[in-house]
């Protein structure tokens, strides 16, 4: 892990134990969700796609950018490798990336923690924060809008799970 990633991943689950807090779930699974979110983040890509074929994920994954398949992948090393058989703690890994729609608690503290963690620097990231710490489901809104729209910019695909969670949002 290169440092800039292992200051994310504190940063990640330091800011999901804060969010936690502030919904009244478990900080303790929001922290452990927080480390493990990224564990296959640098993983070889042929090795990603073969654990989504083995593991009979949903096979539409592998016509999106590989930037998905960390969460779903990196939930199958933190169930196998690391012994980690909580539902919701697995599908916070799962889903970190793409979102979808009927997310935990847990789940939306990961995505949104992801987003906020202190090292990250992007438009609009303080206003995400003033958001995550009056509302969660507010940050939520707000940050899967983001996330659409930079890959809109970008002229990248958007994986149906993410477009589910974004209508979900705003319902």
């Amino acid at each position: 892990m290169t440092e800039k990633r292992y200051i994310h991943t504190i940063g990640v689950a330091d800011t999901a134990m804060t969010l936690a807090e502030q919904v009244g779930i478990d900080p303790g699974k929001a922290e452990l969700a927080g480390l493990l979110h990224d564990i296959c983040k640098y993983a070889d890509m042929e090795w990603m796609a073969k654990q989504i074929k083995d593991h009979e994920l949903n096979p539409d994954l592998l016509d999106f950018h590989h930037e998905l398949w960390h969460g779903p992948v990196g939930s199958i090393v933190a169930k196998e490798e690391f012994g980690i058989h909580d539902d919701d703690v697995l599908n916070a890994i799962y889903y970190h990336t793409s979102g979808r729609a009927g997310m935990s608690a847990l789940e939306k503290v990961i995505y949104v923690a992801d987003m906020i963690e202190p090292s990250r620097n992007f438009p609009k990231v303080e206003k995400l924060r003033e958001f995550a710490a009056q509302d969660l489901d507010l940050a939520m809104k707000y940050g899967v809008r983001h996330t659409l729209q930079h890959l809109l910019k970008q002229k990248q695909t958007v994986y149906p799970d993410s477009l589910m969670c974004y209508n979900d949002c705003w319902r």
